[in-house]
């Protein structure tokens, strides 16, 4: 019997989401079933897109199509990362897929987008067979300590410090 473990992707260096990304390609190349929920990601991104043409992965985005900081929450936000977060649950209680990315739950946590008891909760109750990958920065404690693998990428140069923007092909 395979069991699923679950990962956390955190810190403030870049490579998060990749690291899912590459997580699900590999999965994929052993005909592993994937879904992706993309928290607070409403614009197109490339590996959306290119994911989009394997019929074993599904992937949808629950956020705006722009960029929010802490302060700009609205309803509308909190709706779409709640709704991301039903679907989720409801991907994760199928127990039809192999390997789930939550992308970017971790920061919708911290922007109080979503209750973090009612995501650790979806997560400890989770089928034994299901792999889980959540990132973004600022994992909260409690679900570090319940995960059974947590990587910190650590930010130690970034061309955006130079005012170079998010670059198709590259950051998006």
């Amino acid at each position: 019997m395979t069991y699923g473990f679950v990962q956390v992707y955190t810190g403030n260096g870049k490579g998060k989401t990749t690291a899912a990304i590459g997580a699900v390609v590999r999965a994929l190349g052993h005909g592993k079933k994937c879904y992706i929920g993309q928290f607070m990601k409403g614009i197109k991104y490339g590996e959306v897109d290119s994911l989009k043409r394997d019929n074993l992965v599904e992937i949808e985005q629950y956020g705006d199509i722009e960029c929010i900081t802490k302060d700009d929450v609205t309803e509308k936000h909190i709706d779409l990362a709640y709704k991301g977060l039903l679907k989720s649950k409801e991907k994760i209680n199928s127990a039809k897929y192999d390997l789930i990315v939550l992308d970017e739950i971790n920061v919708a946590i911290w922007f109080g987008l979503l209750k973090q008891e009612e995501v650790l909760s979806i997560i400890n109750n989770k089928p034994k067979i299901t792999e889980i990958i959540a990132t973004g920065r600022y994992a909260p404690s409690e679900l570090i300590e319940i995960a059974d693998l947590v990587t910190e990428m650590k930010e130690i140069k970034h061309y955006y410090s130079k005012g170079v923007l998010a670059r198709d092909g590259f950051e998006r």
